[in-house]
């Protein structure tokens, strides 16, 4: 477990990385609320944006609904810092989905300017671990 937990990172930086992992686990439990359907009228937007981005129709709410768990809970662990590594890679896989489905159909500063600073950070903390402030640490 120690090699999942264990920070590469000390001092300064992982000051810097501890921030800059509760502000992307944040950002992408905020950006998981609108694909459940409790939403109403935003969850029916986010499966119209999924059919433009090329998802087919048949099975677009199932990858709607995959998206929005995988955003809420990998973006819970980001917050609370804990088992960090495999939130950020399972983070960084749905942004490579949204760079290669949203990116390429709608493009834009979002898709193709966002998505992909989000993904270089989540491999970043994919390799250097939770920094400070996170159950990582304390396990560590």
């Amino acid at each position: 477990m120690s090699t999942l937990t264990a920070s590469r990172v000390t001092g300064r930086a992982a000051t810097v990385t501890g921030v800059v992992r509760i502000v992307v686990g944040a950002f992408f439990v905020l950006m998981s609320l609108p694909k459940f359907p409790f939403t109403g009228s935003v969850y029916r937007h986010e499966v119209d944006a999924f059919v433009t981005f090329g998802f087919p129709e048949s099975s677009v709410e199932l990858f709607v609904l995959a998206a929005g768990i995988v955003e809420l809970v990998a973006g819970v662990l980001l917050l609370v810092g804990f088992v960090t590594r495999a939130a950020a890679l399972a983070l960084a896989a749905v942004m490579i989905g949204a760079i290669a489905t949203a990116g390429l159909q709608v493009g834009g500063a979002f898709h193709l300017g966002f998505a992909p600073t989000l993904l270089v950070i989540l491999i970043v903390l994919e390799v250097v671990g939770a920094g400070a402030a996170s159950i990582d640490k304390r396990i560590a």
